[in-house]
């Protein structure tokens, strides 16, 4: 998901940020008392201007040298409290403010594990990221900063204007003639500033979106020499961005502009005002100079309304995207298909829809085994016109049975595949396991008995051993790492520097593509999986490597019931039973020697695999 297809929505900004409550709630006591410190220390800044009245009207006009020495020490004494008060604020805040963020950025990781695959298929993993770091450090620089001091210099600038009333309230009055005006064009600005502090927070993610992209695909980028499109289509995010942030500054700046100069104004008038009475008798000079001591020391937190109020807003941007992913539904312990739940009833098979699918041969009472009843899918965000993926798919894999999932590209094989540990829910129909209702099991456990292989193997920035083991339970160790590498013919890691303790790097890519390919197949087979999904897991694997890595595999796949996509005929013979996905229905099923006699397209997609087998086959013979 890009800025662009991010909905733009009406909010509160208030209500957006009482939404950090629950992980404030916890830290609330200090930082209510940073509060109150904070306060007492602005109000402390306000007694200056007080003593300083005293001494131009006691010891400075009665020429008294001890009164004036006796009033520049209470003046460094009121400095270096109001020093202290401010250095107790920010260690009250400094270590519960740190844990708020890690706490929101832990339950962030841990909730986007829990996302099922179609919200990553939406989402760009440059925005996840931006919400997970930079989003997050506007969320604590708010609690630290403005959230605090949006209180502290409201509570300052009441006491300040009670001071400079009971000083003179006609100069008070002149002093407060902007505050109207000033209210007006806040207003006016915080909607147009939360609307481009919004767009630029979310091309910020877009931005990078682009950069981690090029990072991964460097070896895409540098061999097809497309380094400077890559680098011109950098340069128009950051463009764009500038773009949106001199709009941010711009808005900035009309606030600005009127926060500073109104206060101003209304402090040159009273001076003005105030001299014109000192001259006539009316004010001492004392009062005159506590009255403008007080205004000089309330610009601040006039002026700092501008910035806390930019801050604010972007802080509210930041919770509503970082709640737009904590929003989103979760992986559930059941699935829904058209808005209620899926059924889960004891009935062992389901009939085919209108007698459209082919039957796959297995007596009703055969009720292991991992079944396919009447299964239909679409994607969530497919046009409700659109044609399901998979349509009426009826199959059953006997227990102990392997059988081979084998359609042209585009027939929804993997997707089927997927459905099983449910990675995708089924639209329509059931799966069962054992007779057992996936949608009925708890995700951890059926993700327990059934485990994958897919075709694009993953690896993590881990050791060999940890890539490996990742699909054991906890507690597997050295013989199961061996075995599954001998099942997997990954002997190469021994020559690894380290060996099975090597680093591999991000996304595996420190090895062939044959060499991540086998260690994905070792993921699979190390725990001893009742069920097994294996996404044409071989392909990338040279024949020779390939008919060594099946002899190792026929051992394993005789104790497990295995579903197995494959494209070559040396892998079909693994099956017992291979199935024929057509257009998102299962068009037969048979031996793979009854499938070349009886149906044609099987029959045709086998002689170009087996054709190109053999060419592949021939041309490394030569080579050697």
């Amino acid at each position: 998901m890009l800025a662009s297809e991010v909905p733009a929505k009406g909010r509160s900004t208030v209500r957006s940020l009482l939404r950090l409550w629950p992980y404030v709630r916890p830290v609330r006591t200090r930082l209510i008392t940073a509060a109150v410190v904070a306060v007492i220390a602005s109000c402390t800044g306000l007694l200056f201007p007080l003593v300083l009245k005293w001494m131009v009207d006691g010891p400075v006009a009665d020429g008294d040298e001890a009164g004036v020495w006796l009033g520049a020490l209470l003046l460094l004494l009121l400095g270096v409290t109001e020093a202290l008060l401010f250095g107790l604020r920010r260690w009250l805040v400094a270590r519960p403010l740190a844990s708020v963020e890690a706490a929101m950025r832990a339950d962030l990781f841990r909730h986007l594990q829990r996302l099922p695959v179609a919200f990553h298929d939406r989402w760009a993993s440059g925005q996840l990221l931006s919400r997970g770091t930079t989003d997050l450090m506007l969320l604590r620089m708010f609690l630290a900063f403005p959230l605090t001091f949006l209180l502290v210099n409201g509570a300052t600038i009441v006491v300040g204007v009670i001071i400079l009333l009971g000083q003179d309230f006609m100069l008070g009055l002149v002093l407060l003639a902007p505050v109207a005006p000033m209210v007006i064009v806040c207003a006016y600005y915080e909607g147009r500033y939360s609307a481009v502090a919004r767009r630029a927070q979310d091309q910020v993610g877009d931005l990078t979106t682009v950069v981690e992209e090029s990072v991964l695909g460097i070896r895409i980028i540098k061999g097809f020499g497309r380094h400077r499109s890559q680098a011109r289509a950098f340069r128009e995010l950051s463009h764009t961005l500038r773009g949106t942030e001199l709009a941010k500054a711009r808005i900035l700046a009309a606030i600005y502009a009127v926060i500073m100069s109104l206060p101003e104004a209304a402090i040159g008038a009273a001076l003005v005002l105030g001299t014109v009475r000192v001259a006539d008798g009316g004010l001492s000079a004392g009062t005159l100079v506590a009255f403008l001591s007080t205004a000089l020391a309330l610009r601040w937190p006039v002026e700092s309304i501008g910035f806390l109020l930019a801050m604010t807003q972007e802080s509210a941007t930041a919770t509503e995207r970082y709640f737009e992913v904590m929003d989103a539904e979760p992986e559930g312990g059941a699935s829904t298909v058209g808005g209620t739940k899926a059924a889960v009833t004891p009935e062992d098979g389901a009939p085919a829809v209108g007698g459209t699918t082919a039957s796959d041969g297995a007596a009703p009472s055969e009720a292991g085994g991992l079944r396919f009843h009447d299964v239909e899918f679409r994607y969530p965000d497919a046009p409700p016109d659109a044609p399901p993926v998979l349509s009426h798919v009826d199959l059953h894999i006997h227990p102990g049975e392997t059988m081979a999932l084998v359609g042209a590209t585009g027939s929804g094989k993997t997707t089927l595949t997927a459905l099983v540990p449910r990675l995708h829910e089924v639209s329509g129909g059931r799966i069962t396991l054992d007779s057992e209702d996936i949608t009925a099991m708890e995700r951890e456990r059926l993700r327990a008995l059934v485990a994958v292989a897919f075709e694009e193997p993953t690896l993590f920035s881990a050791t060999v051993g940890e890539n490996v083991l990742m699909g054991a339970e906890d507690g597997a160790g050295e013989a199961e790492l061996a075995r599954a590498l001998d099942v997997a013919q990954a002997d190469f890691v021994h020559a690894l520097p380290q060996g099975t303790d090597t680093q591999v790097g991000e996304q595996g890519l420190s090895l062939s593509g044959g060499q991540r390919q086998r260690l994905a197949l070792a993921r699979a087979v190390v725990g001893r999986p009742r069920f097994l999904v294996l996404d044409d897991p071989l392909s990338a694997l040279d024949v020779h490597t390939e008919a060594l890595v099946e002899a190792a595999l026929r051992r394993v796949l005789a104790d497990t019931t295995a579903l197995v996509v494959a494209h070559r005929p040396s892998t079909v013979q693994l099956a017992d039973r291979v199935a024929l996905l057509s257009g998102g229905r299962v068009a037969a099923v048979g031996t793979h020697q009854e499938l070349l006699r009886e149906n044609a397209e099987y029959a045709w997609l086998m002689s170009g695999a087996e054709t190109t087998e053999t060419t592949d086959a021939a041309a490394e013979e030569a080579a050697r």
